[in-house]
Formats: structure tokens, sequence, C-alpha cells
């Protein structure tokens, strides 16, 4: 039938046909007609579809304005229920090594396509990707006649590594391989191939013969965009042309469906890992950090690296006799908003929040951003949180709110770096001496002053003005550290790094 095909009016003698251009024309009891009226009992033919008319018997009707005729067609579908392949095999039957039987030739159809249909809820019913592969390779012994089957799934280079062997014989897992020709037409064809005599295949024989191979099925496994996800291959070492034309198509379809699957595994698994890396790191890291882990492909593991970093620590002086005089939601209050203040300076200023303690904060860069100018964006970093506190001073004491005052201790150095906890929980902090340092620097750090040492002030391309102490002498240290005190009053006010400084890249 065309798309509009012909137009029905009702008409007191009957039906008025009229055909509006018809590819395959409209007929009337046989013959065909441009504009006609059907009497009851006609039968009308669009194209190649036929219609008997029919005048509805005299009784009640349901009326809904001008219409008169109001039908209900009620089709009893069998719903299928749960995926039961076992139940659907039986012994291979002629050429193919697909267990389907079929009395007729489209009974065979219908067993197949059935069949597809319950492989396909098996397998999306697997999300995570390593039990998805297992079921495959399980169902792909399970429905075809085969002595081997294997998958390869892209590596750390280019080249696909095998992920799983299994042999129906129990052979070891690594004791054969799946010949390198075979698996490189497939991928670079973005066919199923199917090798009647590998032996006497000369393009494709390389591997084969010292694993007795005869023939094999190897297709792609291919998403959305056509990138190839995967590879699967079975093979049977017993005789050359052991598969049918009907088995290719078969792998074909089945391999389809397994693409979908583990696209939609490896979707599943990637937003699963996006939500642990969310929930574990909004917290300390600026948002735009946060998006650049959650889109790396590796998963967060446990565990780190040495790496050069800065590390801030800020404290607030005599806190301990400030909250004597207020009662625990004025303490809360007041912090939340000098932290709300401090921490934003940091993520502006391209840091990492790491962890509060009390009424201390501590702050990095360097990881898991490395940037060339960190030194620089942590001592403005101190800087602005200086002049910020001065402002927020000024609306407090209008309020009638205690004034607070920091200390700020700034180092540079390598630390290991890394994320601590569990696979349920973790924490992204540093550890080492630099951190140490910093710690103390911010200890000895007097109401207002912020405190850098030597490897710091020498890492500076910017250095702001800034006055040479006398090196003090640090707990654990056996020499006297040299330290700068940096003179941020004389700074204009501090705000965002400006733009243009070299674009960060995810280490």
């Amino acid at each position: 039938m065309s798309r509009q095909h012909a137009e029905l009016e009702l008409v007191d003698a009957g039906v008025r046909v009229r055909d509006l251009g018809s590819t395959n024309g409209t007929y009337l009891n046989g013959e065909r007609i441009f504009d006609a009226v059907a009497t009851p009992g006609a039968w009308l033919a669009f194209g190649k579809m036929n219609f008997r008319l029919w005048q509805e018997p005299a009784g009640p009707r349901l009326e809904s304005g001008d219409d008169l005729l109001d039908i209900t067609i009620v089709r009893q579908v069998p719903v299928r229920g749960p995926a039961d392949i076992a139940a659907q095999l039986s012994a291979p039957q002629g050429s193919s090594l697909l267990r389907i039987g079929g009395l007729s030739e489209g009974d065979r159809q219908a067993r197949k396509l059935a069949l597809l249909i319950d492989v396909a809820k098996e397998l999306s019913q697997q999300t995570e990707v390593d039990v998805l592969l297992d079921r495959l390779v399980g169902l792909t012994f399970q429905v075809l006649s085969v002595d081997r089957v294997a998958i390869l799934m892209p590596g750390a280079g280019a080249e696909l590594e095998s992920r799983i062997w299994r042999s129906r014989a129990g052979a070891p897992a690594g004791s054969w391989r799946v010949p390198r020709a075979i698996a490189r037409k497939a991928v670079e064809e973005r066919v199923a191939v199917l090798i009647e005599n590998a032996a006497a295949d000369g393009g494709l024989a390389d591997g084969a013969a010292p694993q007795r191979i005869q023939s094999a099925l190897c297709a792609p496994l291919l998403g959305k965009q056509g990138t190839v996800l995967g590879l699967i291959y079975l093979d049977n070492l017993g005789s050359a042309h052991s598969f049918a034309e009907e088995d290719l198509e078969f792998f074909t379809a089945f391999s389809g469906m397994a693409a979908v699957a583990l696209e939609n595994g490896q979707l599943i698994e990637r937003v699963r890992r996006e939500t642990v890396v969310l929930s574990n790191f909004q917290r300390y890291f600026a948002p735009d950090l946060v998006r650049q882990i959650a889109a790396q492909t590796e998963e967060v593991q446990l565990g780190g690296a040495k790496r050069r970093v800065v590390v801030l620590f800020s404290d607030i002086r005599d806190f301990t006799s400030i909250s004597e005089k207020m009662s625990p939601d004025e303490i809360a209050s007041l912090l939340t908003e000098y932290f709300t203040e401090m921490v934003e300076i940091v993520f502006e200023h391209g840091g990492t929040l790491d962890k509060f303690m009390g009424d201390a904060m501590m702050a990095l860069w360097g990881a898991p951003l490395a940037r060339e100018d960190d030194a620089d964006r942590a001592t403005r970093a101190a800087m602005a949180m200086q002049q910020t506190l001065v402002r927020l001073n000024r609306e407090w004491k209008g309020e009638g709110r205690p004034e607070l005052s920091i200390g700020i201790g700034i180092n540079a150095g390598e630390v290991f770096a890394g994320n601590i906890g569990s696979n349920r929980r973790l924490e992204y902090t540093v550890i080492g001496d630099a951190v140490n340092t910093a710690s103390r620097l911010c200890s000895e750090a007097g109401p207002g002053e912020i405190l850098v040492a030597e490897p710091l002030y020498v890492a500076l391309g910017e250095p702001p003005p800034v006055s040479l102490l006398t090196p003090l002498p640090l707990r654990g240290k056996t020499q006297p550290v040299p330290v700068y005190r940096v003179d941020w009053s004389r700074m204009p006010l501090q705000t965002t790094p400006r733009v243009g400084s070299k674009i960060p890249t995810l280490k």
C-alpha cells in the first residue's frame, strides 16, 4: 500500500472509495477503480491488502459527537515469560551446528527467532561486563556445537587481547590463541567471517595450522558508532566445512545482540564509576576537576604515587577562647560561613580541598591535576583568604559577631598522593615531609601571617613581596628551615587566576 493510498467516505449507499494515485491501485470486486461506491458485501483491495465491506448489525451503538461507529478489537497475544534457552535446544540437524530442530523450514526459522529473543533477554540481564562475557561464552557453547570459544577485548594498545579462552575439552586458558589473520580480517572489514578450511586458505592460515583449526567463525562486536567493542571467535578442530551458511547467519545476529548487551554493560559500569567518583570527590575538588576525573576511562583505584605538590594549611587563631563565648549554633553558623568563603577561594584558584580539621583547613595543588604555576596559584589563594577575611570581619562586626584571624603555612615538595580508604569510601590525600612542614609553618604563623618555606618560594614564577625571616627550628628538623613571610597587604585584591595558564592535564 502507498502511504496515502485511498480516501473513504461513508455515504447512504455504502462507502465511497477514491484512489489517491496509488502505485499498486485500488480494486472493487477485482476491478481497478478510481472513484466508486462499494456496497455491503463487496470486496475492496488496496494494493495487496484485501478487505470485506461489512455492515454492523442493528443494535445499541456508542455515540461520540457525529461519529456513530465505535468498535473495540481485542486480540489475544501470548507474552513470552523468562528466557528458557535449554528447553528450546535439540540435536543439530543436517550440516548445521546450530542446536535447533523443526518440522519444516518455516518452523525452524520460527524456532531460531524465538531462540534469539531469549538470548537477547538473557544477555540484557547482565549488567557487569565480566559476568556478561562469561555468560556469552556459555551461551555460545549451549546453542552451537563448537569446540572452542574466545572473546577478545581492546587492550592497552591498539591490538585486541584475549579476555576469555574456553574449550569444550577443558584445555587450559592460554594454551591456544585466535589466529591473528582471521581476527584482523573481521575487525578491519567489520564483517562476520566464516572459515571453511583454514589449512587450505593461505591468507588466513596464520596460526591456524599449528592449532589444527579446520573451520572457524569470527565476528566483531560493533558499537552504535561502528567502534569495535571486542571480537567473538569460535572454531571446530574436527573437520573442514563444518559450519553451514545458516550458522553464519545465526552467528551474525547472535554477535549483534551480544554487542548491544556489551555496550549497555559498559555504559552502566561507566555511570556506576562516575557516581562513585562524584560521591567521593565533589566535596573536595573544584567542579570542573571532578568532571575531568569522572570522565577518565580507568577505574578509581586505591593507592597512589609519588608526585610534587603544593600544600597549604590555614588555622583560626585563638578559636577555642572565642568559641567559649558562643552557643553551638552560633559556632556552626560562623564556621560554615567562613569555610564556605575559604573553600570557594581554593576552588577558584584550581586547588583541591583535602580536609577540615576542626577550625583548620588543608588544601593542595598539583594532585591529582598538575599545573606549571601551582605554587603561584596556592600563594594567590592564601592572599585572597587573608583579604577576604578582612571583608568578613567588617561584616561580622556590624552583626555583633567576633573577629577572626588566621595563620597560613605553605610548602612544596614530593609526597605520596592517592586514594586512601575502602572501595566504598575513598579519600584523596597526600602524605610526606612536605605536608608536615606546611602544617608546622601554619602553627608558627601569627594572626594574619602567611609563611612559606624555601622550596615553595623558589618555585614561584611571580613572587609577591616577601620578608626573609630568621630560619625557624621546626620539630623533626635537624636544621632550622628558611622561611619567608608574604606581605599580602601590599598586594591588590586576589581573584581567579589569569586566563592563559597552560591547560592542565590529568596525570
